[in-house]
């Protein structure tokens, strides 16, 4: 019998070569044969799975969207102890921004899709629906920290999560071109979750 393919499988193979591919050389980098050298595939299968280049990108885009979003979703989840907001929020935007050593090669990925999106709307919507799940993460973190009154009431979760992503989303492009370290941009975050605190202080 022949074998069966696991096409989602398959599809997630190509879509983390496409990532390897930019972060080592750049979005011109992406060329249907050196996606399916890298992934291990014919050129065949690489155009079974998709149709056009963009389609290919575009799923290469959604993956890596989905795990920035599921790596901050787990450090609200990875303890059972219960966790101030502040620590949850200022964790969750470290992992937004993409700081450490590890994510290196993520974050040249998602800045390579961003320079990209003006001259693909298809992309911009993609990120356009990934920054909103994101702002609604980092709004929802506020609100919880309102309700344990560890942030102050006259906060505008939205206002302050517009403010955070921007600053995260501005943090990894400074870390990548020398202009922070990614101590000095973790100190930036925490100067700015402690400013929601003072706040609540000031009030008090």
């Amino acid at each position: 019998m022949p074998r069966q393919v696991d096409y989602e499988d398959r599809r997630r193979r190509i879509a983390e070569a496409v990532c390897t591919l930019i972060a080592r050389s750049g979005m011109e980098a992406v060329s249907l044969r050196d996606v399916a050298a890298q992934a291990g595939v014919s050129m065949g299968a690489v155009q079974r799975c998709f149709r056009t280049k963009e389609d290919m990108l575009l799923f290469a885009l959604e993956h890596i969207s989905q795990h920035v979003s599921t790596r901050a979703n787990q450090r609200i989840t990875a303890t059972s102890t219960p966790q101030a907001a502040s620590t949850l929020l200022s964790h969750s935007l470290a992992e937004l921004a993409l700081l450490d050593e590890s994510s290196k090669a993520q974050a040249h990925v998602w800045l390579a899709f961003v320079a990209h999106a003006p001259v693909s709307e298809k992309l911009a919507a993609v990120l356009r629906d990934t920054y909103a799940k994101l702002h609604d993460l980092i709004a929802w973190l506020i609100r919880y920290g309102q309700g344990t009154k560890e942030f102050t009431q006259s906060l505008d979760p939205d206002r302050e999560a517009h403010m955070l992503l921007a600053l995260a989303d501005g943090l990894t492009v400074h870390v990548l071109a020398g202009h922070h370290s990614p101590a000095t941009a973790l100190a930036t975050l925490q100067r700015h979750v402690d400013h929601l605190l003072e706040d609540n202080t000031d009030c008090n």
